[in-house]
């Protein structure tokens, strides 16, 4: 097991058996960075991010660099031979605060410490009102290949109820701006089910998806986190929770305007108009690969053992700065934790879950579940693989728990 403990007093090193180094550099390998600051905080949001407002004087986005420069130093000594990086993800929080210079600079201490992988993919999300032309070529100019844009709504009234900043018509100049800058792959967000929102608002939404030209759009059910603005809000009975209903209804709507544009899902709330679109690095996750996710929070996962970091940037800066390790806890996956994270991730992307991962109650479910429209009967009987039906993506997390047993 890796010594990690929940917060050093001194400085350690973690140290990963044998067996998760064991085909280390045979599966895809991602590098994952979390950059933990944001102009304001959205009401409906609980990653691990803070405003100006809440950092003291001891963090900053120099000392949290500092951090993430020390963190990747100590992921080379843990990983022994680190391999190349195949993808790298810097998300948030709001990287694109950092500025071109900024998101340089942390690809750069990646670069150093893993190296990129011929083709490898380098993804930034930013937020469309803290981005601009110079912006955009800055970063394609350090080596990033795809750009993840945060829109969620189109619609005015659903931004305010989310307490989004940007301006309904920005997310469309952004992509503008990014394929000007030589961006071939760009992805906008959308979050559908805000309260409020009526289908008229998210059909606009999606014209405006569609007119802006991307060719990857990912579209999230609102998730009412408990400890949100947005929780506070709909436990006082100003706001009604998302229906089920609606949320269903409004997933379809989704999927037939996308589909009918070229938009094919390959994973529940992703879709792309190739294979070339797709984004691996995510792709990685629902696969099961290995990643070190560097950062306050981040979480980190290398053959079957997973960790994750302190949260606050301070604490995290400090111990790093201290010479210790920031990892929180850990967690060694057992044969059925990793079976069941493989239906569970697996079942959700187009190709689908192959069968033989299934025991034979889990089978007979599968069988039963393709019977009932939820399971593509031909992939099961010639491809030997359970994929989901159109009724089945929204159904998927019970399909799961059936054939998990």
């Amino acid at each position: 097991m890796p010594e990690l403990r929940p917060e050093p007093a001194t400085p350690i090193d973690p140290v990963l058996p044998e067996s998760a180094l064991k085909g280390l550099g045979s599966r895809a390998f991602g590098v994952y960075v979390h950059v933990p600051f944001c102009a304001t905080r959205c009401g409906y949001c609980d990653f691990n991010t803070y405003t100006a407002g809440e950092l003291d004087s001891g963090s900053s986005p120099q000392s949290w660099l500092d951090g993430l420069r020390r963190e990747l130093e100590l992921a080379a000594r843990v990983l022994v031979v680190p391999p190349a990086a195949d993808t790298v993800f810097v998300g948030g929080g709001t990287p694109s605060l950092l500025g071109a210079d900024g998101l340089r600079s942390v690809l750069d201490a990646v670069r150093d410490v893993f190296g990129l992988a011929p083709g490898a993919e380098v993804t930034t999300e930013s937020n469309p009102e803290s981005t601009s032309p110079e912006f955009f070529a800055g970063i394609r100019e350090a080596g990033y290949t795809r750009v993840s844009l945060g829109m969620q709504s189109a619609a005015s009234h659903v931004l305010k109820i989310l307490d989004r900043v940007h301006t309904p018509g920005r997310p469309g100049k952004a992509v503008a701006e990014a394929r000007a800058a030589g961006f071939e792959h760009v992805n906008l967000d959308v979050i559908y089910g805000t309260p409020g929102e009526r289908p008229e608002d998210l059909r606009a939404t999606l014209d405006a998806v569609l007119a802006a030209g991307v060719d990857h759009v990912s579209a999230y059910a609102l998730i009412v986190e408990e400890g949100t603005a947005l929780a506070r809000r709909v436990r006082r009975g100003e706001l009604p929770a998302p229906d089920d209903d609606v949320l269903a209804a409004d997933y379809e709507m989704i999927d037939a305007m996308l589909s009918a544009a070229g938009l094919r899902w390959y994973e529940v709330s992703n879709w792309a108009a190739s294979d070339a679109a797709r984004c691996r690095h995510n792709l990685g996750y629902w696969r099961g690969d290995d990643w070190w996710g560097a950062g306050p929070g981040a979480h980190s996962h290398v053959g079957g053992v997973r960790w994750w970091n302190v949260k606050h940037p301070a604490r995290y800066a400090a111990l790093l700065a201290e010479g210790g390790s920031p990892a929180a806890g850990v967690e060694v996956l057992t044969d059925d934790d990793q079976h069941l994270e493989r239906i569970m991730l697996e079942l959700r992307v187009a190709e689908g879950l192959p069968l033989d991962v299934l025991d034979g109650p889990g089978l007979a479910e599968a069988r039963a579940a393709a019977a009932e429209g939820l399971l593509d009967a031909s992939a099961l009987d010639s491809r030997g693989r359970a994929v989901l039906t159109d009724r089945g993506r929204l159904l998927a997390d019970g399909i799961v728990r059936r054939l998990a047993g």
